[in-house]
């Protein structure tokens, strides 16, 4: 077996021989640990890493019989306006992005409505096909908010706190709900506790914090999304590929890469090479 250490040494010769922006790594092989980094460790946004963290809070809820993925997200939100078809959308098609609500990303998406969530649901939904957006991870959590209250201080107890992540922030809309699927701060080091917490399928040194269905449901049943290679698959959060491996994939080249016992994260500024750094990470630990 590929030590960590051998693993993480392919990794950054890999990174700096194609310039490659990364800040920090962290390579976790079985029980085996090892860390590089060419910045300070200082929390930053992992983007659309996010989205794996908003569902391990949707499987925590479930666990509890707080929610149901599976039914419909208006009856969470019974007082919003809808569109046509959109009665039938459930969390689990915001979170595999089948919703077919259509809302394109802009810089300003949080401030361009009055309230985003009640933009997104009174849209018309147009059938069960992959449309990409970070409203619907947004009005998911909305969904949760409203049987749990905030969705971060709910988590603190049952995932940050047991993960020794203190106090973590995650930015915030307009009307002060979190952002959901972006604007959650953290270290590379605290990213890589809930890669090993994914990779474990919800268990913490022993202790379950999430159903392993939840886990699992983050890399299975694929959703062909029309894309390019590499971003051609989702399922609940996360992307198929690099080959056999799968991935959390956040902007700029915020990475947990799940492949067989091993897992690399990454936090970087690397705006056109996120996918190469999950190519390189995957030859790393499989070499």
């Amino acid at each position: 077996m590929t030590s960590a250490a051998t693993a993480l040494e392919r990794f950054v010769r890999g990174i700096e021989a194609e310039g490659l922006g990364a800040h920090g790594v962290h390579v976790l092989i079985a029980d085996d640990e090892a860390s590089h980094r060419w910045a300070p460790d200082e929390r930053a946004d992992i983007h659309s890493a996010a989205k794996g963290v908003c569902v391990i809070a949707a499987g925590i809820a479930a666990d509890e019989g707080l929610f149901d993925l599976d039914a419909p997200v208006v009856s969470y939100l019974p007082d919003f306006a809808v569109g046509e078809g959109v009665d039938a959308v459930t969390a689990r098609h915001l979170l595999t992005m089948t919703s077919g609500i259509d809302l394109t990303w802009t810089p300003t998406l949080f401030d361009d409505w009055p309230d985003l969530a009640r933009e997104f649901l009174s849209r018309p939904a147009h059938g069960r096909v992959s449309q990409y957006a970070n409203a619907s991870t947004y009005t998911a959590m909305r969904a949760l908010g409203a049987v749990v209250g905030d969705v971060r201080d709910w988590l603190v107890p049952r995932l940050f706190e047991p993960l020794g992540i203190d106090d973590p922030q995650w930015d915030r809309c307009p009307n002060g709900w979190i952002k959901a699927g972006e604007g959650l701060h953290l270290r590379t080091s605290e990213l890589a506790r809930i890669g090993r917490l994914i990779r474990d399928r919800g268990e913490w040194r022993g202790t379950r914090l999430v159903g392993a269905q939840w886990i699992d449901a983050m890399h299975s049943d694929w959703i062909d999304t029309g894309g390019s290679p590499g971003y051609d698959r989702y399922a609940l959060s996360g992307w198929a590929g690099p080959g056999d491996a799968w991935r959390l994939h956040g902007a700029y080249g915020q990475l947990l890469v799940f492949s067989g016992n091993a897992v690399v994260t990454v936090t970087a500024d690397e705006h056109d090479g996120g996918y190469r750094m999950a190519e390189l990470a995957v030859d790393a630990v499989r070499a």
